[in-house]
């Protein structure tokens, strides 16, 4: 007898993602979906979908010049659908139609967004949608700005609209191949104070999460009222643009002051996990390694928890380098703004980033296997590089990504699947139901 398989808000979310990725792969195989005749092949069409749908970036072929108007809503879509949630998507037209919500699904919404609790999910969900839309409208406004009197009124008004909502995604597709340069991204604005500001601002926003915005609205800057989740993510994201800040402005001594300080926070922010550079990484003009190595540790940390960013999340680096100094200070518990961190956090905290390490160095050794023998792909780091950026759903690429072979691409496809619906959370899709509960007997392994 065949045992029925139970349909749980994780598996949902998992599956979820899964069918908007097809959904998102037949309509840019679609021949109007691209400017090549025929339309565009499987591989590239299915990379494409998960890359936008994951709010990654990574392309295989400029974003422009490849693909038409239609494939470019698709893809905006489908960058909308991954950066809010598809819950969220679903939510608002069960809202829309005046449908009653359920426990059921208000559940199926708590797992979409990793929300704490039940209670509340409409109200969360209305403050996703408005802010979304607020934040992306005001965004595109202040691009049009820059993009109109480059580009015409036309043109100019659809890549500020497509470029504030990949940044506020944090997804890092952009349109600048109309400027006939493929995968440009914006450097050719290095040092322009509204899109070295504008996109920057879209991306902290976008990778906050929706529960700072929730606290923050209910507390406005009262700091002692704030859930410790959010002192957390406020502080940490602060000293995460901060400090990379002032290094890569060290760093790249040799641009003007005005081009080095823009610049240097553009980039400082953006690797976390939005994709898109206004300095060259590689190439002629390229940054220094020290950009590079700072740029993966960010990729690897990323945004924060219940946001549109991947990466570990700033949350979950804070707990365990809390952890740390607790344990330095030999302290017992792990304590933060006058608060006892749970100690099921800090077990949670170390699985997913073991987890999240283990699988960026399995596509790190795959991609080595499978390009040994590509001479466009001879450099490990940026094989680490490309590997850090599909799994933090970042989208920054040292130039290979258009160079590797079908089992490279298939591997970087798994990597941001994984990164957007979470490690963890794919893991325990996986888990049965019925484990047993038997526990046995205890003895210490020592470490270190």
């Amino acid at each position: 007898m065949q045992r029925k398989i139970r349909l749980t808000p994780v598996r949902l979310l998992v599956l979820g993602y899964l069918a908007i990725i097809l959904i998102g792969t037949i309509l840019l195989i679609l021949p109007p979906a691209s400017k090549m005749d025929g339309g565009a092949p499987f591989m590239e069409a299915l990379f494409t979908a998960v890359s936008a749908s994951c709010v990654t970036g990574l392309i295989l072929h400029d974003t422009y010049i490849y693909w038409s108007n239609f494939g470019q809503i698709v893809i905006l879509v489908l960058i909308q659908m991954g950066g809010i949630g598809f819950m969220t998507v679903v939510f608002a037209f069960w809202k829309l139609g005046r449908k009653k919500i359920g426990l059921k699904e208000r559940v199926f919404m708590q797992e979409s967004v990793n929300a704490p609790a039940v209670g509340g999910m409409m109200r969360l969900t209305m403050t996703i949608l408005i802010g979304t839309i607020l934040f992306e409208v005001l965004g595109a406004i202040l691009l049009c700005f820059r993009f109109i009197p480059d580009f015409g009124w036309g043109k100019g008004i659809w890549i500020a609209v497509f470029t504030s909502i990949s940044a506020f995604c944090n997804a890092g597709f952009d349109l600048m191949g109309a400027n006939n340069v493929e995968f440009a991204s914006l450097t050719a604005y290095s040092g322009d104070p509204i899109v070295c500001l504008v996109v920057p601002f879209l991306i902290i926003v976008g990778g906050l999460g929706f529960f700072v915005w929730e606290d923050l609205k209910e507390n406005r800057f009262h700091f002692r009222r704030y859930a410790l989740h959010t002192k957390v993510v406020l502080v940490t994201t602060t000293l995460l643009i901060l400090i990379p800040t002032l290094l890569f402005i060290l760093a790249e001594s040799d641009l003007p002051w005005q081009e080095r300080i823009f610049s240097s926070f553009f980039t400082a922010v953006s690797p976390r996990t939005a994709g898109f550079n206004v300095l060259p990484l590689s190439g002629p003009g390229a940054v220094k390694n020290v950009v590079i190595f700072t740029t993966i540790a960010l990729m690897f940390v990323g945004g924060s928890s219940g946001s549109t960013a991947g990466g570990i999340k700033t949350n979950t680096f804070a707990v365990l380098f809390l952890s740390l100094l607790s344990l330095l200070r030999g302290k017992h518990s792990v304590e933060c703004f006058g608060r006892r961190i749970d100690e099921e956090n800090i077990k949670n905290a170390s699985q997913f980033v073991t987890l999240y390490l283990l699988l960026a160095s399995l596509g790190v050794i795959l991609i080595c296997l499978f390009e040994q023998n590509n001479s466009a792909v001879s450099s490990l780091s940026s094989v680490v590089f490309e590997v850090f950026s599909a799994i933090g759903t970042v989208g920054l690429t040292l130039g290979i990504t258009p160079f590797l072979s079908i089992g490279s691409e298939i591997v970087l496809t798994i990597l941001m699947y994984l990164g957007r619906v979470g490690c963890l959370t794919f893991m325990l899709s996986l888990r049965s139901l019925n484990a047993p509960t038997t526990t046995l007997p205890m003895e210490k392994v020592r470490i270190g």
